[in-house]
C-alpha cells in the first residue's frame, strides 16, 4: 500500500469485515489516535536526541508498528469524516508557508506568533 486511497480502503475493508463501524466514530477515532500516538511516544521517552536518531533494529521495528497504528487511525477517522488526508495535507502547508516563512523563520525553532530574537 503506498498510497493514503489504498491504506484508507484496507482499513476499512479491515473493520467492514469485523462489525466494527458502530464503533468507529470519529470522538472513538480520535480517542484511539491519541492513544497510539502517546505509544509511539512512550518509545522515545527519556531517549536522548541521539539516540533517538540510533535506534536498534528492535526498537525500530516498534517504532513502525506504532506509527502505523497512527495512520492507521487517522487515516479511519479522515475516512468518517470524508476529509481528503491529501488535500487537507496540501492547504495546510500553504497556510503553514504564510505563517512561518523561510526568510524570517530559517534556523529558528520558535513559533509563528513568538517575537523575533533580539541580534
Amino acid at each position: 500500500m503506498s498510497d493514503l486511497r489504498e491504506i484508507t480502503a484496507a482499513v476499512r475493508r479491515f473493520a467492514e469485515e469485523r462489525e466494527w463501524q458502530p464503533f468507529h466514530t470519529p470522538k472513538n477515532l480520535a480517542m484511539a489516535l491519541a492513544g497510539e500516538a502517546g505509544e509511539l511516544l512512550a518509545l522515545f521517552q527519556w531517549l536522548t536526541a541521539e539516540e533517538s536518531r540510533g535506534l536498534s533494529p528492535a526498537r525500530l521495528a516498534e517504532v513502525a508498528d506504532e506509527i502505523a497504528d497512527v495512520q492507521m487511525y487517522l487515516a479511519a477517522l479522515a475516512d468518517q469524516l470524508d476529509i481528503d488526508i491529501a488535500g487537507a495535507v496540501s492547504a495546510k502547508m500553504a497556510k503553514n508557508a504564510l505563517k512561518y516563512a523561510a526568510d524570517r523563520f530559517r534556523g529558528s525553532a520558535r513559533k509563528y506568533d513568538d517575537p523575533p530574537e533580539a541580534d
